[in-house]
């Protein structure tokens, strides 16, 4: 039994490797504190393997363990929560070498490390083009209230952009 669960496992972190160093990659802005946060969020898995029960997405219970950790983690004080350089690559935007919109970038990513973990989480997960329902399931809120905080997250960035233009 432990061996097939073990196999489930690494197959379940192999299958998803990529979204636990998202996460990682998010919440941290040093390679040493990624790996130590990636190592964290895979024993976090493992510990809580058994009470998958697949009501939702394997990846959706994932996502929701790892953003866990990644807040518990800054929230016990274990970390001063650094200022977190927005990859650009989360953003889905090519680089056309326009200074203006590099301009306009690197101010968005300015404000969006001011946003708290929460929802910095939550706007990562949107910038991923997770459905509404699937961010709630993550988070742990009702759908309608993943609208209105997308909405609210929007509009407070729009603010602190306009404010310095």
């Amino acid at each position: 039994m432990q061996d097939s669960k073990k196999a489930s496992f690494i197959n379940a972190i192999q299958e998803n490797e990529g979204l636990i160093h998202k996460v990682a990659s998010f919440y941290t802005d040093s390679k040493e504190d990624k790996d130590d946060l990636v190592q964290e969020i895979i024993y976090a898995l493992w510990k809580s393997f058994d009470s998958f029960k697949q009501y939702a997405k394997l990846s959706t219970w994932m996502y929701r363990v790892a953003m866990n950790v990644a807040i518990f983690h800054f929230k016990k004080g274990k970390k001063q929560v650094p200022a977190v350089p927005i990859n650009p690559e989360l953003l889905n935007v090519q680089d056309t070498g326009d200074s203006d919109t590099e301009e306009k970038l690197q101010l968005l990513r300015y404000h969006i490390q001011d946003l708290n973990l929460f929802d910095k989480g939550i706007l990562m997960l949107y910038l991923e083009d997770k459905s509404h329902e699937e961010i709630a399931q993550i988070v742990g809120i009702s759908k309608s209230n993943v609208g209105t905080k997308i909405s609210r997250i929007r509009e407070k960035l729009k603010r602190q952009v306009s404010k310095q233009k």
